[in-house]
């Protein structure tokens, strides 16, 4: 597996993860004030969404950027 397919299907199971914290978070929130582990749950694979999400917003720009330099000789 390709490293571009590996971040895919890392960001696809992070995405799973953060839902399932949050709803977590939701459902504890129903029973009164849940622990601190509980609220900030969600922000370790947000962040990690956040850099998989932008790596994979630059990927066409940057393939965009390679195709020219290779049809126009530069570089």
């Amino acid at each position: 597996m390709g490293w571009n397919a590996w971040i895919r299907q890392s960001h696809r199971w992070l995405s799973i993860a953060f839902t399932a914290t949050v709803s977590a978070n939701f459902l504890v929130r129903a029973f009164g004030e849940p622990p601190a582990w509980v609220t900030y749950s969600p922000l370790p694979p947000l962040f990690l969404l956040l850099f998989s999400g932008l790596y994979m917003f630059a990927l066409p720009y940057a393939a965009g950027r390679r195709s020219v330099r290779r049809s126009t000789g530069q570089g």
